[in-house]
Order: C-alpha cells, then sequence, then structure tokens
C-alpha cells in the first residue's frame, strides 16, 4: 500500500506517538484501535506498523520515553545540600516536570497493568531507579535526625503518589499558580517526614 501523501519517517513517527499518547490517555488504552491512532495522524492504518510493531510496542515506548526523560531531567538537576534541602528540591521537580506532562503522566501510571510481563519489569525498573533517589534523600535525613519517618520505602511510594496526584486536579486557569501548588506541596512533604 503506498505512503500517505506528506507522510515521512522523521515527521509521521512523533505525530503517531502523540495521537496515541493523547488517545490513551483520553479514552483508555484498551478502548483505542491502531486504526483510530492512524485516523488521528492521517496515514492508512496500514502504514502504522512502519512505526511499531503493535500497540503493546507503542504503549512501552511512550512509557519508557517518559522514564528516560524523568530520569535525564533528574539527573541534570543541581546537587541541593543537605537532606531537607534536597527533599524539597525534589519535591518542587517533580511537580514542575509532572505538569508538564499530564497525558504521559496518566498513562504512565494507569496503563501499566496494560503492558506484558516483560515491558512491566523494564518500566518497573526505571521507576526502580527514579524511587531510588528519593529513598536515598530521605535515608540520609532520617540518619541525620532531620527527618522522623517509619520505613523508608513506604513513605518514599506515599510521596510518589501524593506528589504525582498534583497532575489529576491542577489547572493553569485555577487559583493557584504553579509556584503556589509547589509551596503547599512542600509544607506538606516537610510534615509527612516530620521535618516540622
Amino acid at each position: 500500500m503506498a505512503r500517505t501523501q506528506g507522510s515521512h519517517s522523521d515527521l509521521t513517527r512523533p505525530r503517531v506517538r502523540a495521537a496515541a499518547q493523547s488517545l490513551f490517555a483520553q479514552r483508555g488504552y484498551a478502548a483505542v484501535s491502531m486504526r483510530q491512532i492512524a485516523s488521528k495522524v492521517g496515514v492508512q492504518a496500514g502504514a502504522l506498523y512502519n512505526y511499531t510493531p503493535d500497540k503493546q510496542t507503542l504503549l512501552f515506548d511512550l512509557m519508557k520515553q517518559h522514564m528516560d526523560e524523568l530520569l535525564a531531567a533528574l539527573d541534570a538537576r543541581e546537587p541541593a545540600g543537605g537532606p531537607i534541602a534536597a527533599l524539597e528540591a525534589f519535591t518542587r521537580f517533580h511537580i514542575g516536570f509532572h505538569l508538564e506532562r499530564p497525558d504521559a503522566v496518566f498513562i504512565a501510571y494507569m496503563e501499566l497493568r496494560n503492558l506484558s510481563e516483560a515491558h512491566f519489569k523494564q518500566i518497573e525498573q526505571l521507576r526502580g531507579q527514579y524511587e531510588s533517589a528519593l529513598a536515598d534523600i530521605l535515608r540520609a535525613g532520617q540518619n541525620a535526625d532531620v527527618f522522623h519517618i517509619a520505613d523508608v520505602r513506604v513513605t518514599t511510594r506515599a510521596l510518589v503518589a501524593m506528589l504525582t496526584g498534583v497532575t489529576t486536579w491542577y489547572r493553569d486557569s485555577g487559583t493557584l499558580s504553579r509556584d503556589q501548588v509547589e509551596d503547599v506541596y512542600w509544607h506538606m512533604v516537610r510534615g509527612a517526614v516530620g521535618a516540622g
């Protein structure tokens, strides 16, 4: 079947990913067909297979791209001093990064159940790397006796869940600015770790 006019690999591949991300976030992975993705991109359904072998791989690629970008952005930050400063920097980083990508965040958390076992293990390993960065901060604060928490692992997961939740309700048109939201969340995080 001939390629749709104007369809070039360097241009179409990102459009396929963007269309899939938008549709998966709006309707859920299970409810979206390759035909619907193709229609949104403006190519014939068969042409999608030039860019991805199947819908499962497309879902995995979106999740992996999100995690790779998150880890790269985390690594690129300047070091932030002691445990309290480091925890505040992590809190503000997490909120800022995720608010820019609500569709990617929704998919990364809500569609894990639709990954194959092999793909799930890879994403889980990347998530573990990210959570380890926070766990290291919490452990350092615990060792310095500035954080008072019962379990580092549980606290890590609880904080990530709380911080990520901001993407479900925050809107730029709301009453709080992003900076104000970061301030409120930092106050909650500080209280959650017993830092006063």
